[in-house]
């Protein structure tokens, strides 16, 4: 079968293609926009179900160069890191330090979950992390990121099996979210609070009306800071590895970028979220085209009977979790409720799942400051640094026979 391999240049045209085929699909499927899938995963698949068609068929198979996609993931973890200040996460008080325990507990009862229904399938329990929270918590950066990490021990097969169970993961939280939180408000009839107002997404020194222009030294800024995060992150990662700490390299460049916003913040400079949120966003949906684009259906086909049931057991632990005992900690409440439904969405799939669940519900039954305070500060920082805690504990507990076993086990 001949090959035909889209490099760098190429593969940037193909992936803005992609998003703007997934804009106009999703502007055509009111289902798809009910549960606000991602354009780049609607496009993805899409492009994915194509070139597997045409390979199908018997003509030419797409080997897509994904170099450029791994420098997006660096990029998107960066900016993560960058909107991580200080200042809103005191703003969240009781309720984002027990939110983020919750998430701690949440994550090894995910993994835990998944290891459980590995062994039940006669599987290796390495696989049970791909079915938890690897892919499902971590969503599709995190999945292609560990998936990465194993393949560099020489075990091919988990990051298709972590992107696998991701955007599966992805619509689940999608559709389980809203209906968890709006049966808690019926149940125990709930409204908001008359001080709920309205969610300020960057705190108080960042107005929500920006009417300054795009200058050149605004993005000159942004590009230096990032520059900064990936170059000094590579430094850290390195070093680490160095000395027998091996963690993968967007976690590094994150917290590069904790220090960076906070030790501007600490001595009077300005590093304006807004802006880096914009560039992650932009290259979080670059890199999740490239990376679904570019999956391999064929070799899920086996595994689809397998994921369908994993998922299902965890939707049923997460909607047990977030009814019964996020919604309990944080005070039985309507800001708990709106809470639980976007945590759903936030363990399941990723944080803008999480807030499209919490605004459904808002749109519908009023505002939740605090919702919409403590899901993105717990999505955008704490989740992926307790994830992967978590995802490290377990890994250097699983014998590496069990790794070994993944691609074979799944496949």
């Amino acid at each position: 079968m001949k090959e035909i391999l889209v490099q760098n240049t190429d593969i940037i045209i193909v992936a803005i293609l992609v998003l703007w085929l997934g804009h106009f699909v999703n502007g055509k499927v009111p289902l798809l926009r009910k549960y606000s899938i991602p354009t780049a995963v609607t496009g993805g698949l899409l492009c994915s179900i194509a070139v597997a068609v045409i390979a199908g068929i018997g003509g030419p198979k797409f080997v897509f160069d994904l170099q450029l996609r791994d420098f997006l993931l660096l990029i998107f973890f960066s900016t993560i890191g960058i909107s991580a200040k200080l200042s809103r996460l005191k703003a969240g008080g009781k309720a984002l330090g027990i939110l983020v325990l919750c998430a701690a507990v949440f994550l090894v009862i995910q993994n835990l979950t998944g290891i459980l229904l590995a062994r039940a399938f006669g599987q290796e329990p390495a696989l049970g992390l791909f079915a938890g929270s690897i892919a499902l918590a971590g969503g599709h950066g995190t999945a292609i990121a560990w998936g990465q990490e194993v393949a560099a021990m020489g075990i091919e097969g988990a990051e298709l099996a972590g992107i696998a169970f991701a955007t599966f993961g992805l619509v689940a939280g999608g559709i389980v979210g809203g209906p968890v939180a709006e049966r808690l408000i019926k149940k125990h009839g709930l409204t908001p609070s008359a001080d709920g107002g309205e969610h300020a997404r960057y705190g108080e020194d960042e107005p929500a009306d920006d009417p300054r222009p795009v200058t050149q030294g605004r993005i000159l800024r942004v590009l230096l800071v990032l520059a900064l995060c990936v170059s000094f992150g590579e430094v850290v990662n390195r070093w680490l590895f160095d000395n027998d700490i091996k963690l993968p390299g967007f976690l590094t460049a994150m917290l590069i970028g904790i220090v960076v916003t906070n030790l501007s913040d600490r001595f009077g400079g300005r590093v304006e979220a807004r802006d880096f949120d914009r560039v992650g966003e932009t290259s979080l949906q670059l890199f999740l085209a490239m990376s679904l684009m570019s999956m391999d259906l064929s070799s899920l086909v086996g595994a689809f009977g397998a994921i369908f049931l994993v998922l299902c057991v965890q939707i049923f632990v997460i909607t047990l979790f977030a009814g019964h005992i996020i919604f309990r900690l944080l005070g039985r409440n309507y800001d708990a409720a709106v809470i639980a439904g976007g945590f759903c969405g936030l363990g399941m799939g990723a944080t803008p799942v999480a807030i499209a669940n919490m605004s459904a519900i808002t749109r519908k039954y009023g505002p939740s400051f605090k919702a919409f305070l403590v899901i993105p500060l717990v999505g955008a920082f704490f989740i992926d640094l307790l994830n992967a805690a978590v995802i490290k504990y377990f890994l250097d507990r699983l014998a590496p026979e069990s790794i070994a076993a993944l691609s074979a086990s799944l496949f």
